[in-house]
């Protein structure tokens, strides 16, 4: 018998006979029927509701359909909706000084795509054309989209069935390894990954480098903030041999991490920041890469061999405009900073209480929890693999009322910035029932 109600499994199975999924086999999907969504939840077409932790693809930062968002959209759309990339509108001349006045001082031109896969190809070119070198770096833990340009950027799994794609691309490892349990001290970290790096640019010649893009926080591939110093010496490495950085704040970027850029944390300035989910909540695609002066002046009289149909789209504009003046109003970035300390305790907590968790991390509200098979510290899931266990946690959340996603063997907590302390606890308390219900019975030793 259907979970669904008929006219609900009609529309799952238009879409799965119709559309492909990301990241699926179409017969194997299960896609989540949701028909309309207003602040922290979701609500499903045949009476559900869940609490959205994972703001979507952590990218729903002001919560989902923002009645002053919304109204502002339906003004926008009497308005100018698009014209084509050589004009000039008002909505890109005020989207690009709004966010130009909140990036470093010395960044002030930005080039506007559709979303973040399409800001860090356009990244590439920016680098490559401005230096004159081939070569980029990236790291294994890393996801920078699905296009031909940045899954090669990409170090994680789903790049395998994608290559080869672009050549010049050498990946290096992440100061955090996927068996972090080492026990070294920040200090020792950050020594020896930079140790190693130096060496990789030494053997593909410094002068073929281009530039290193870094997730300043990585995302999908574990919520991991860079170990103290990691920054810093990494800005400095690179500036000894003319690489330029490039801070990918896609997932990051505009307030996830209680700063308006999460590189603001390391006390670094990029020489290039990709950026998109954010910039407009989600409410419609919009993504842009931003660059130093020096880069950006480079462009003045050198032609920017790239180019999109919908390059500062101007409703797209407007719409960012919009959610930019909503984060500022409500103060989510200072939200997202305060309930940081909420979200860690009751991450602690979980850990108190069950023995199949095995570490946490959060910065801001960009926060995951890593689960183990056994007292010995043994990841519930290895690298790139899953557990049964991991389905059923994510069963017991979904009926229970919380949406989120599994990675391997963790599970993300990542909500809008306009949540709550209630609601945060109150979330916390069905994940620790989910864990004792399923989780914690396979944790052996």
């Amino acid at each position: 018998m259907s979970k669904h109600s008929a006219e609900t499994q009609a529309m799952i199975d238009a879409c799965k006979r119709h559309t492909l999924y990301s990241w699926s086999a179409r017969d194997k999907v299960d896609p989540l029927p949701i028909a309309r969504a207003e602040g922290l939840y979701l609500y499903g077409p045949d009476g559900q509701r869940w609490i959205d932790w994972n703001s979507q693809l952590m990218s729903v930062n002001i919560g989902h359909s923002h009645p002053k968002v919304v109204r502002a959209m339906k003004e926008a759309a009497d308005g100018l909706i698009y014209a084509f990339p050589g004009s000039a509108t008002d909505a890109r001349a005020r989207l690009s000084q709004r966010v130009a006045a909140l990036l470093p001082a010395d960044m002030n031109t930005l080039f506007f795509t559709l979303g973040g896969a399409e800001a860090n190809e356009n990244a590439i070119k920016i680098v490559r054309q401005y230096s004159g070198r081939p070569k980029i770096l990236s790291r294994y833990r890393s996801y920078h989209g699905a296009t031909n340009a940045t899954m090669q950027l990409t170090g994680d799994p789903r790049r395998w069935a994608n290559e080869p794609g672009m050549p010049g691309v050498v990946r290096v490892m992440d100061p955090t390894p996927y068996d972090y349990s080492f026990g070294k001290t920040d200090a020792e970290i950050v020594k020896n990954n930079l140790t190693y790096l130096e060496e990789i640019i030494q053997y593909e010649g410094p002068q073929t480098i281009a530039a290193m893009f870094i997730e300043t926080v990585t995302g999908t591939n574990g919520i991991l903030p860079p170990p103290e110093g990691y920054l810093k010496g990494l800005r400095a490495l690179l500036d000894k041999y003319g690489i330029l950085l490039v801070c990918d704040e896609v997932m990051a970027g505009f307030g996830r991490t209680g700063k308006t850029f999460a590189f603001e944390h390391g006390d670094i300035v990029p020489d290039v920041v990709t950026m998109a989910k954010g910039l407009t909540s989600s409410y419609i695609p919009l993504g842009a890469v931003a660059m130093r002066d020096e880069i950006g002046n480079y462009f003045n009289d050198h032609v920017f061999w790239g180019g999109l149909t919908y390059n500062a789209h101007n409703f797209a504009c407007n719409v960012a405009l919009a959610v930019l003046d909503v984060m500022e109003d409500e103060d989510l970035v200072g939200n997202a900073a305060r309930m940081s300390v909420v979200m860690k305790d009751e991450m602690q907590k979980l850990k108190d209480r069950h023995p199949s968790v095995q570490t946490y991390r959060n910065i801001g509200l960009f926060g995951i929890v890593d689960l183990q098979q056994d007292r010995a510290g043994t990841p519930m899931a290895p690298y790139n693999g899953t557990h049964p266990a991991m389905g059923a946690l994510n069963s017991f959340l979904r009926e229970n009322g919380v949406f989120t996603f599994m990675h391997w063997g963790s599970f993300m907590c990542n909500p809008p910035l306009c949540i709550g302390e209630a609601e945060i606890r109150d979330t916390f308390a069905i994940i620790s029932k989910g864990l004792a219900a399923t989780t914690d019975k396979v944790v052996t030793g």
